[in-house]
């Protein structure tokens, strides 16, 4: 678009620099409770970072497909992005930085979170540039129940199925039976197989409200708020019957983050598009490199967590040596040292945005 809906811009490159921030403290052991996941059922601002971005991939899907003419290429472009973003996903789970340079079959992660944008952007472009949005509203309805009713329905090996971390929960199981060690987890991955089916309906959600967006409505903030606030009452209502939780990726919990995308891209875009007030430039600068941003971070931090200084790594003697001090407690320590990579990956998209470096995957 010649126009650029600088909101989205800026929303994009916000959650890609919230996703380093919260995937790179200086210590695991000892983080401020915002910035972790919530255990299991439940949500932190943490657990809404990943949602909302999936949520940004359906919107920017109308973007760039909406008045495009559908043909054999355009099939083509979405397979090969897919298999690019599956691609570098693999990468990051067998790297290691000595020889073989890759991890023994067995202990290769397959899920992940580039696999997953991967998987979302593929099927949320295929059903966009296929069907009418009345039709994508039922496929999003059906994809969110059918993921219910198969969660709480379906016995695992004879015995009822639970939504809790056992053996007996038919998404974490079906992850076992078939990516077996390939799982973030011994029992689960929250990347797994079945939570695909509803992180669908997230770049789904997104792409409805990019529909909005780009439609002739007035008062397109206002919409975007009347929505967020209903699916997070319904999200919610949902909560009571099936939890809300990120690494089942639950249907209430795509309603909830999806609640919380749309009011916070409104208030972005009541600022920016509506009142012309500029702010969060930084913010759009990382958006336009968004993959290869987190790409580079998790790339780096992998990097760094397996190079050895005495009988620690090079992050671990970074962060002690800089970032642990006798004033501050461990929890400050640490979330400066992600805020200074933070800092560090603004930067660099600044330098991209600024010398017309826009790397696509």
């Amino acid at each position: 678009m010649k126009n650029r809906i600088l909101s989205v811009d800026i929303f994009r490159g916000a959650t890609i620099l919230l996703m380093v921030l919260v995937n790179t403290p200086g210590t695991w052991s000892n983080v401020y409770a915002p910035f972790l996941h919530a255990e299991w059922h439940g949500y932190t601002p943490t657990d809404l970072v990943f949602p909302f971005f999936l949520f940004i991939v359906g919107t920017s899907i109308v973007f760039s497909y909406k008045n495009k003419e559908v043909n054999s290429n355009t099939y083509k472009k979405i397979i090969v992005r897919t298999l690019k973003l599956i691609g570098l996903g693999l990468f990051l789970g067998a790297f290691l930085i000595k020889f073989p340079f890759f991890k023994a079959w067995e202990n290769i992660r397959f899920p992940g979170v580039l696999q997953r944008i991967g998987v979302v952007f593929f099927f949320a472009s295929i059903l966009f540039i296929n069907f009418k949005w009345k039709t994508l509203v039922g496929i999003a309805i059906a994809l969110l129940i059918g993921y219910w009713l198969m969660m709480i329905l379906i016995p695992v090996e004879g015995v009822a199925s639970t939504l809790e971390r056992a053996p007996n929960n038919f998404a974490n199981w079906l992850d076992v039976q078939v990516f077996g060690t390939h799982n973030y987890k011994p029992d689960y991955d929250p990347e797994g197989l079945l939570s695909t089916i509803p992180s669908i309906a997230s770049s789904l959600l997104g792409i409805f409200t990019g529909l909005i967006l780009v439609s002739k409505q007035e008062r397109k903030a206002t919409i975007l708020m009347g929505i967020g606030g209903s699916l997070l009452i319904i999200g919610h209502l949902w909560d009571l019957f099936f939890p809300i939780n990120k690494a089942l990726w639950t249907s209430s919990f795509v309603l909830v983050t999806a609640g919380w995308a749309n009011l916070i891209l409104a208030m972005i875009y009541y600022l920016t598009d509506v009142k012309q007030i500029r702010f969060g430039s930084i913010f759009r600068y990382a958006g336009a490199n968004a993959i290869i941003i987190y790409f580079l971070s998790s790339f780096i931090a992998k990097v760094m967590g397996q190079i050895q200084v005495g009988d620690t790594s090079l992050h671990g003697w970074l962060f002690q040596k800089i970032y642990v001090h006798d004033a501050i407690s461990l929890e400050m320590s640490s979330l400066l040292y992600g805020l200074t990579v933070l800092a560090f990956y603004a930067l660099l998209g600044y330098v991209l945005y600024q010398r017309k470096i826009f790397i696509k995957v």
